[in-house]
């Protein structure tokens, strides 16, 4: 039975030795997968999110897997003191704005102190892989010098790299394998796991870090020394660790071993900055690229605001005289202004002096009427008493006159109470009269109901013979059941008939539909239409909208000059087509604003035309102006070659041609059939005339040549010529009837009638089965008549005997009634007591009124004596009246003259309060200064030295020299205005930028005398060993850095030559042979050894496609470069080993032994005993053979 798959990697004895202390506690033990304890949370992150988001497999401005190397806290300055930036921030600045140049001591690049192990910080000292690729179970330690790992293809080699990358949390595209790290698990197993130990910093326990992933899901967990932890934590501390697997230069895997020779020159210089020489190097470069770009963005910005300056400053200098004179004018009309409030301040002045002499003489006058009033008062005393009690004794008379009203009222009422009462008593007579013929009413009641109820007792008691119904119902059932089948046989043939129907009407609809189809095609508008939906269907729908809610407008609405407007002379279709753009050509046209406003809410705002949503329907309208007319005369044109004006050879509707004027400009643009006659230049002067009303800008074409002149807006207004092909027209060119559309809609016609004479020979054998099914109808109806009627008879006899026993009950009840009803005496004798109690009443009602009576009489007689005593107070008031009046004629005199003189007084006041109002109202609406100026004239009493008619005469002094110069046209000074606070504004914006790039500058010369001389250095000692390496195989290469004046185009170009007739050519993916590309990039990785600063780093099956002379050097240089005391750990992946090869004690050989069947135990064997035998036996040999 075969045995399971497993790996071992057998190491040598010194190789033991030399890890003496390190963690190999899990040698020999099978390590499962950590199952999470129920209830406790487990962290899984997604490898999508590492991949995109924690470890970025392209370098980043910020140091390795997208993080910042400043970021855990280091600070490294320079000698004055100068901190590092941090990602892509500038470097910063002193006190005034400078950046410090710094001039770093460069020693040889150190990586972390080695520990006593001689393991480097961030170094690999163990490995452990479960369910991995090829591996079941495996663990080694690995050196931390050169490390060999040797086996046969397919056993494995490679799966260590990879482990190493994804165990250390980098995405799996840095491998160029599987995209998913589930793809990582061993076929057939449902989970696996990485596990990776790190030497830590001296005093630190080493990082032991696991990767658990599952073959089901795309995500994975993380621990570190055995507790949880998440991929950004083991992100962070590959970053302290400076651990770079996402750099080419540090991390070759065999996948990506051709990548190497194709990455550019400008990224090949960035990983090399990252992976070896000054740590700074990648800040400084990003610094210099930076601040590179924003110094050029702001130099382009000084010199293009420069100009903008010099423009506005040249603008302003040309307006200076105008301002001047509109200064000036400003002077007068505030003059002006001060004279016409002054004018108002003196006129209410003058006002108040009136008020206060019309003040004066109202108050003499009102104290000579109060002296008047004072003398009469006591006759007027008098007056006013006699007229209080004239008031009493009419409020007296009143009050009786009132009483006696209401003596009367009550009488009225009794008399009404009396009257009611005797029509209840002859009411009463009345009905005893009657009860001798109620008496005999009801007896001959009585005697009718006996003789009905004996008549329908008979009736009842003798009935007419009927036949039975049962058999009547059963004729008629049995009548319906056999019509059933005639009815089913209708119902089916009218339904028949019905799909026969609806087939013709389907069939005539097609002809119709057609019929109109082909009367469209003759119609050009329609096909204009037509032509219009095939390149824009939501104008096109617009317009079938517009024609079926034309009458919605108040004035009609053009549909787009594309279908509306012809060209009758073809020979100019091409031109005047020319002078359309596409949305000119498409766009609606209303007359007047109330229709646009319709228009745009039916077709844009809202869904009312049932467009698109995101249709957008061009619509115009402008109010009429008059605008400027043609460049040229008849006579002009003519001799110019032109033939006519655009507008003359096109057809519209009148109200469109405004359109076509005011947007288009057809009016303007000259159209001459042959160019050859037209001199451009002459033609160019006359189109852009400026008229009275503008102009200065025209079109004309010339042959098929369109020109648009335009002339500057500043300087001298050269006139400028665009040029452009007329194209052949589509749109306003006649369309013809398409024969492919008439043909099928012919076709269909025909189509159509035929299927109809099959449709009407169908109907005419469902008629004649109709009139056979309709007999049978009219059979079955008259049968069902005549058994209607015998059940009727039958029914209604019954009814009319069910009648006679309801009504012969009714008759017996009410006949009972009226024998039980009472006597007459009985209602006689409650009559006689009804009509005693009446009387009774009326008797009471008369003594009450003969009361009444008496006491209107009492209250008549006081009235009359309280009118005779007011008559008498009244007489004697008028008498005092008239004496008052001859007292009071001298006093109504003066009151006359006093009212007349506060008529005039109140007159005065109002109009000096209305002039005060006026007055105040202008001075407050004035700025400040002229308040300040109004209150010092007030003060020094200035402002009443000149009079009204002085202060008129200056306003028109002034308003004259107000005319006398020219009106400045506003527009013109506040442009000169804004200009001047643009310019102040753009002066002091110039000036900041000025110092940014200065600034900019400064920072740029900091950062590249740091940067340049250390990337030197650095290519310098790369290349001095790239060209030896080179040298030793016989070849020649070379390493410089290519400059730009972009920071971001510097780039290090490595030069070889593999021939002695060759060039040194630069490496590119293409140039070079596969054999020589791996050479050169291990050439290149070995130069770069030395003055990495990774903890270790790797390169697989870089040999592939070598000669054994070239691989021999590189694998002596290689032991010989990576075995030194100083360098860092290096892993070498080869599939094969050439013999005599050159080894050091310091290196390591990891033998892969993967097959089916290994031994299950380990430590069973030792392969250094094995090898240190082989080569003891060989000696001995070699001795005896000598």
């Amino acid at each position: 039975m075969t045995r399971r798959t497993r790996a071992t990697i057998t190491e040598d004895n010194d190789s033991l030795k030399e890890n003496v202390g390190v963690n190999t506690q899990g040698n020999g033990v099978n390590v499962k997968q950590e199952n999470a304890k129920k209830g406790k949370a487990r962290r899984v992150e997604s490898d999508e999110e590492e991949d995109e988001a924690q470890v970025p497999s392209q370098p980043n401005d910020g140091g390795e897997n997208g993080i910042d190397q400043d970021a855990e806290g280091e600070e490294v300055g320079d000698e004055e003191g100068e901190e590092t930036p941090r990602g892509r921030k500038r470097a910063r600045v002193n006190s005034v704005g400078a950046s410090v140049p710094s001039s770093p001591k460069r020693e040889h690049v150190q990586t972390l102190p080695r520990g006593d192990d001689g393991y480097i910080p961030g170094s690999i000292v163990r490995i452990q892989l479960q369910n991995f690729v090829t591996y079941d179970w495996v663990e080694f330690c690995p050196g931390p010098y050169l490390n060999m790992i040797f086996g046969p293809n397919g056993t494995g080699k490679s799966s260590i790299s990879c482990a190493i990358c994804l165990g250390l949390n980098w995405p799996p595209s840095i491998l160029g394998r599987a995209s998913e790290i589930s793809s990582f698990v061993k076929n057939d197993k449902e989970a696996g796991y990485i596990e990776i130990e790190l030497k830590a910093p001296k005093g630190e326990r080493n990082l032991v870090i696991r990767r658990n992933i599952s073959a089901k899901t795309r995500s994975s967990t993380f621990t570190l020394n055995g507790q949880q932890t998440t991929g950004k934590d083991i992100s962070n501390r590959m970053a302290k660790l400076n651990v770079q697997i996402g750099n080419l230069c540090s991390f070759l895997p065999q996948d990506k071993v051709s990548e190497f020779a194709q990455m550019t020159p400008q990224q090949l210089l960035r990983e090399t900055q990252r992976a070896a020489g000054d740590p700074n190097l990648t800040k400084w470069h990003n610094t210099l690229i930076t601040a590179g770009k924003e110094l050029k963005v702001v130099q382009e910005r000084v010199k293009e605001e420069q100009e903008s300056l010099r423009v506005m400053e040249e603008r302003n200098a040309q307006l200076e005289r105008e301002v001047a004179r509109y200064q000036e004018r400003l002077k007068i009309e505030r003059e002006i202004s001060i004279l016409r409030v002054l004018i108002p301040v003196n006129e209410y002045h003058e006002a108040k002096e009136r008020y206060a002499q019309a003040k004066e003489r109202q108050r003499k006058l009102h104290a000579c009427v109060k002296e008047l009033q004072d003398k009469n008062a006591p006759v007027h005393a008098k007056r006013e008493q006699l007229a209080a009690q004239y008031k009493e004794f009419e409020k007296a008379r009143e009050k009786k006159k009132n009483a006696s009203k209401a003596k009367f009222q009550q009488m009225k009422a009794k008399w009404l109470e009396s009257d009611k009462l005797e029509n209840e008593a002859e009411d009463f007579t009345n009905k005893l009269d009657g009860l001798k013929r109620a008496e005999k009413d009801r007896a001959k009641k009585i005697k009718d109901l006996e003789n009905q109820i004996r008549k329908m007792q008979n009736d009842i008691d003798n009935p007419p013979e009927v036949e039975d119904l049962e058999p009547i119902n059963n004729e008629i059932r049995q009548l319906n059941m056999d019509h059933n089948h005639t009815k089913f046989r209708m119902e089916e043939l009218q339904d028949r008939q019905k799909t026969n129907i609806d087939a013709s009407a389907a069939q005539k609809a097609k002809i119709d539909e057609a019929m109109g189809q082909l009367q469209k095609l003759e119609d050009e508008r329609h096909r204009k239409l037509v032509s219009l939906r095939k390149w824009d269907r939501d104008h096109a729908d617009a317009v079938a909208w517009l024609r079926n809610n034309q009458s919605r407008f108040k004035m009609e609405v053009f549909e787009p000059p594309v279908i509306c407007c012809n060209v009758p002379d073809k020979r100019f279709t091409n031109a005047v087509e020319a002078c359309f753009n596409v949305n000119q050509l498409k766009t609606l046209v209303a007359q007047c604003e109330e229709d646009y406003e319709l228009l745009n809410r039916c077709l844009n705002d809202s869904n009312e035309a049932g467009l698109r949503k995101d249709a957008r329907i061009n619509t115009w309208f402008r109010p009429k102006v008059e605008l400027s007319g043609p460049p040229m005369n008849d006579e002009e044109l003519k001799s110019l070659g032109f033939d006519t004006y655009a507008i003359d050879k096109i057809t519209c509707p009148d109200g469109l041609l405004w359109y076509l004027s005011r947007e288009i400009n057809l009016h303007r643009t000259a159209i001459a059939l042959d160019g050859s006659k037209v001199d451009v230049a002459k033609a160019m002067d006359a189109v852009s005339r400026i008229g009275p009303r503008g102009g200065g800008s025209a079109t004309f074409i010339a042959g098929n040549v369109i020109n648009i002149v335009q002339r500057s807006r500043y300087g001298k207004r050269a006139a400028q010529n665009t040029t452009r092909e007329v194209r052949p027209a589509r749109n306003l060119v006649s369309s013809v009837v398409d024969p492919e559309i008439k043909k099928e809609l012919d076709r269909t016609i025909h189509d159509a009638r035929q299927a109809l004479e099959g449709i009407n020979e169908g109907a005419n054998n469902l008629a004649a089965e109709e009139q056979t099914i309709r007999a049978k109808e009219t059979t079955y109806k008259k049968k069902f008549k005549a058994l209607e009627d015998r059940k009727k008879t039958v029914i209604d006899t019954q009814k009319h005997v069910a009648t006679l026993k309801a009504k012969i009950v009714t008759s017996k009840n009410k006949f009972k009634e009226l024998e039980n009803a009472p006597s007459a005496d009985e209602e006689r004798s409650r009559l006689r007591r009804m009509l005693l109690g009446s009387s009774r009443k009326r008797v009471k009602i008369s003594l009450e009124y003969t009361q009444l009576i008496n006491a209107a009489v009492a209250d008549q007689v006081a009235a009359t004596r309280s009118g005779l005593e007011f008559l008498q107070v009244g007489a004697n008031k008028n008498a005092l009246d008239t004496l008052c009046q001859q007292k009071d004629a001298g006093y109504q005199r003066a009151l006359a003259e006093f009212e007349e003189a506060n008529r005039i007084y109140v007159e005065l006041k109002a109009e000096a309060k209305e002039k005060r109002d006026l007055s105040v109202a202008l001075v407050q609406g004035m700025d400040q200064e002229f308040q300040a100026q109004f209150t010092e004239m007030e003060t020094d009493g200035s402002i009443h030295d000149r009079t009204v008619e002085a202060l008129r005469a200056d306003l028109e002094t002034q308003q004259a020299n107000l005319e006398m110069i020219m009106q400045a046209n506003p527009g013109v000074i506040k442009q000169y205005e804004k200009r001047l606070a643009e310019i102040g504004k753009l002066t002091k914006t110039l000036n900041e930028r000025e110092k940014a790039s200065q600034r900019l500058e400064r920072e740029i010369k900091s950062a590249r005398e740091n940067w340049q001389p250390a990337l030197e250095r650095l290519v310098e000692s790369i290349g001095k060993k790239f060209s030896s390496a080179f040298d030793r195989i016989g070849c020649a290469g070379e390493i410089r850095v290519s400059p730009h004046e972009d920071y971001d185009k510097w780039a290090i170009d490595i030069l070889v030559k593999f021939r002695d007739k060759e060039k040194l050519q630069l490496l590119t993916g293409q140039r070079q042979s596969g054999g020589e590309r791996s050479l050169t990039t291990i050439l290149y990785l070995m130069s770069l050894t030395e003055e990495a600063r990774t903890p270790f780093s790797l390169v697989d099956e870089i040999n592939q496609g070598m000669d054994q002379r070239a691989e021999r050097a590189v694998h002596n240089s290689m032991v010989d470069v990576t075995c030194k005391p100083d360098s860092c750990q290096y892993f070498l992946i080869t599939p094969k080993l050439l013999p005599d090869l050159l080894y050091h004690e310091r290196m390591k050989v990891l033998c892969v032994n993967n097959g089916d069947w290994l031994p299950e135990e380990k430590g069973i064997g030792n392969m250094m005993r094995l090898i240190d035998t082989f080569v003891g036996m060989r000696e001995r040999t070699s001795r005896t053979a000598q």
